[in-house]
């Protein structure tokens, strides 16, 4: 399951977290975002207990994606003890993402 969040539960959500954390920057507007986030919500399933899925709106909560210099949509982080491991920009095949998530865990 992906959660929305926003910029306010940014640290207490991903920073804090006792798992590590794939967080999907987007915007309604962002065609490539459209086309990932169905590959992003079945590997939320998939890893459901092992990692936490988030996704966070980058018009409507701008400070997030400007602290981590977000300049391309979509950019998929993984976060692990607090700190960004993995980014990954653009619409990837699942696979990519699978191998990804999979190194970090």
């Amino acid at each position: 399951m992906i959660t929305d969040i926003s910029d306010n539960d940014f640290e207490q959500r991903v920073i804090k977290s006792n798992l590590p954390v794939l967080l999907d920057f987007w915007a309604p507007w962002c065609v490539p975002c459209k086309m990932v986030a169905p590959i992003v919500d079945k590997l939320s399933n998939k890893y459901d207990g092992k990692m936490k899925f988030y996704k966070i709106n980058i018009d409507d909560n701008p400070r997030t994606p400007s602290r981590f210099q977000v300049m391309s949509i979509p950019s998929l982080m993984i976060f692990k003890n607090g700190q960004v491991v993995e980014t990954v920009v653009g619409a990837v095949p699942e696979r990519s993402l699978i191998s990804r998530i999979d190194g970090v865990l």
